[in-house]
């Protein structure tokens, strides 16, 4: 991988580590053009910008391949998985287990569903 442009960029090792829960490439058909580096930091860099996915840097792949793959990952749970591992990397470069040993949830941590009740919509009636 190259220099970071942005801070949102990969470094190598989260690459590393992030490279073997990706997808690999399909035994037929045609080579991927678009740098799976590439596409991650598009992703990481809209997620820490907030921009629209039609307004990524020029640098990046066209943001509808980006925005292709970010949907195929949400499909296949990659997502979720990606999140483990960095979150695991963050506790073990503090010191801390890979694993919480403890996980404490009291009421105003979890969100409550609709109150009780009848939908008070308005109702049309036919007469």
């Amino acid at each position: 991988m190259s220099q970071p442009l942005y801070d949102s960029d990969l470094t190598d090792k989260e690459w590393h580590l992030i490279e073997p829960l990706l997808p690999a490439k399909k035994p037929v058909g045609k080579d991927r053009e678009v740098s799976l580096p590439d596409v991650l930091n598009a992703i990481f860099y809209r997620a820490d910008n907030g921009v629209k996915w039609r307004n990524l840097p020029r640098d990046f792949p066209a943001w509808r391949t980006v925005y292709g793959y970010f949907r195929l990952w949400v499909r296949l749970g990659i997502w979720e998985q990606i999140n483990t591992i960095l979150v695991q990397e963050v506790r073990t470069a503090q010191g801390r287990d890979a694993e919480p040993s403890l996980v404490i949830i009291d009421s105003q941590s979890v969100k409550l569903g609709q109150k009780g009740g009848k939908n008070t919509a308005l109702m049309v009636t036919k007469r």
